[in-house]
């Protein structure tokens, strides 16, 4: 086990490289996303993302972060709205699917259109349908911040949650 103890002052504390701070960083247990969009050709466009959080109730606000070199930057930025798709249990075929460079990522993935045409997928245990609002650079990733406009959840499918770089499957056990 690797332990660092908060140090005195900035000055003294101890380095540690991306690799080290991702590794940490996917201790925190996720749920996994599909955000996806209509580019301004039409084309449905879509990634996997964990990157997602609640901002604000009054008014509905979210966000998630997008890297700021990704090939779908400049589509995503010029939507209108994105929707949310909140992966079930049983869609881990789907978060691949998402994550990885296909030249269609929607081939065999059924969905319907959303507020603004936005891709809502089938399956899903939640679906936030948001107006663009605001990007904010972040370093190496652009964050979206997002009106909520609609919602839907279906209670009887359990999320997919993503921990030390393996998807992973929620408990029924309470604590």
């Amino acid at each position: 086990m690797t332990t660092r103890s908060a140090p005195a002052s900035l000055a003294e504390a101890a380095p540690f490289d991306s690799r080290e701070l991702r590794d940490t960083l996917g201790r925190f247990a996720t749920g996994v996303t599909v955000v996806t969009a209509l580019a301004p050709n039409g084309m449905a466009i879509g990634l996997t993302v964990s990157s997602f959080n609640s901002v604000s109730l009054e008014p509905p606000l979210i966000l998630w972060s997008l890297s700021a070199d990704s090939p779908n930057r400049e589509a995503f930025e010029a939507a209108h709205y994105y929707a949310v798709n909140v992966l079930a249990a049983d869609q881990a075929d789907v978060s691949n699917q998402f994550a990885a460079r296909l030249a269609d990522k929607f081939e065999g993935v059924d969905w319907r259109p959303g507020v603004g045409g936005a891709p809502l997928l089938s399956g899903c245990c939640a679906w936030f349908e948001v107006k663009n609002t605001q990007r904010v650079a972040g370093g190496d990733h652009l964050i979206f911040i997002g009106e909520v406009v609609g919602i839907d959840r279906d209670p009887s499918r359990a999320p997919l949650l993503f921990h030390d770089g393996r998807y992973r499957l929620l408990g029924d056990a309470p604590l």
